[in-house]
């Protein structure tokens, strides 16, 4: 029977050799990409596509990094692989962790080649223009010169709408899945909350917390709780959960957990805390509160240069 996975992948490394210009005009030095591939590039280079991760993902998209099968794979192993929607046996898919991330890729957590101390705070800030810069600087090295197509979903989709429009001539298609060409005055609101709460930690210690004993977990796991309210709509939060209770068959009278929807935010940022940095979260969620395709309030001239062929998937009660 036919293999339905890419099997065992790896991470690579790829360092960018100039220094990186950013939208705010600070540079960057010794940036790095983690990034993995699945499936073979063809001879006239001409079946890449690049993948683009959400807010809080990494490079690892598919296959596992052992043979452990209690190991999970990538969190798009539904769609890539053999056979699949992004089928490796035709294209030659490419994801990487984006800049200011905490997954392989420079970000706040990394070396400050000046200082030899981690960046924290001194990290400049980053939009996800300077991402797909970033980006371009991997596709090049791969000796890519035009993308099949270029995916993502949530911040992936800001990232692929930003491709278009700063790249309009590298990529021959694009698909845009739940997302905007620009942040909502809501969801910034959203952001900086989830961001304050994160500040107001008190071991957040002005973003130096590297080398303490304790990092600000309980912030980040409360952002993270505001995240997953705007993941979810009402209705889907009525379908998921309802009022149901937690183990219980009635109400506790104190302030512990009694809702399902309760218990879900709560496992949602104890997760959470065990896999990214607090400092990365304010980074990326500013650059997300930032992205805003328009040019001088005009949407449709800051899409005017777009040649990809764009897909457009969208759900009806976000």
């Amino acid at each position: 029977m036919k293999q339905s996975t890419v099997g065992r992948v790896i991470t690579k490394y790829f360092s960018i050799e100039d220094d990186l210009k950013l939208s705010s005009g600070k540079t960057l030095s010794n940036v790095e990409l983690a990034y993995e591939t699945y499936g073979e590039l063809n001879s006239a280079k001409s079946n890449a596509i690049l993948v683009c991760h959400a807010l809080t993902g990494d490079a690892h998209a598919a296959g596992k990094y052992t043979g452990n099968k209690n190991e999970k794979p990538g969190w798009w192993e539904m769609v890539i692989g053999p056979g699949k929607a992004l089928d490796t046996d035709k294209y030659f898919v490419i994801c990487s962790n984006v800049l200011g991330g905490c997954k392989g890729s420079t970000g706040p957590a990394s070396i400050n080649p000046e200082t030899g101390e981690k960046y924290a705070l001194d990290f400049p800030i980053i939009t996800i223009e300077d991402m797909v810069h970033a980006q371009k600087k991997l596709i090049e090295y791969l000796g890519i010169d035009k993308l099949y197509a270029v995916i993502g979903g949530s911040m992936g989709g800001m990232q692929a709408l930003q491709w278009t429009v700063s790249y309009p001539n590298m990529m021959k298609k694009a698909s845009i899945i739940a997302t905007t060409a620009r942040s909502s005055p809501q969801q910034i609101a959203f952001n900086e909350v989830g961001r304050q709460s994160i500040i107001l930690d008190n071991n957040w210690n002005r973003g130096n917390y590297y080398d303490q004993e304790k990092a600000p977990r309980s912030g980040l796991a409360v952002a993270r709780m505001i995240g997953h309210i705007t993941y979810l709509s009402d209705a889907s939060m009525y379908q998921k959960f309802g009022r149901d209770l937690q183990d219980k068959t009635e109400l506790s009278y104190d302030f512990t957990v009694d809702f399902e929807v309760e218990s879900y935010l709560h496992h949602q940022g104890e997760t959470f805390v065990r896999r990214f940095d607090a400092n990365s979260y304010l980074y990326i969620t500013k650059a997300v509160d930032y992205f805003d395709l328009a040019v001088e309030g005009n949407l449709a001239d800051g899409l005017k240069d777009v040649e990809a062929k764009i897909q457009v998937i969208a759900v009806d009660s976000d």
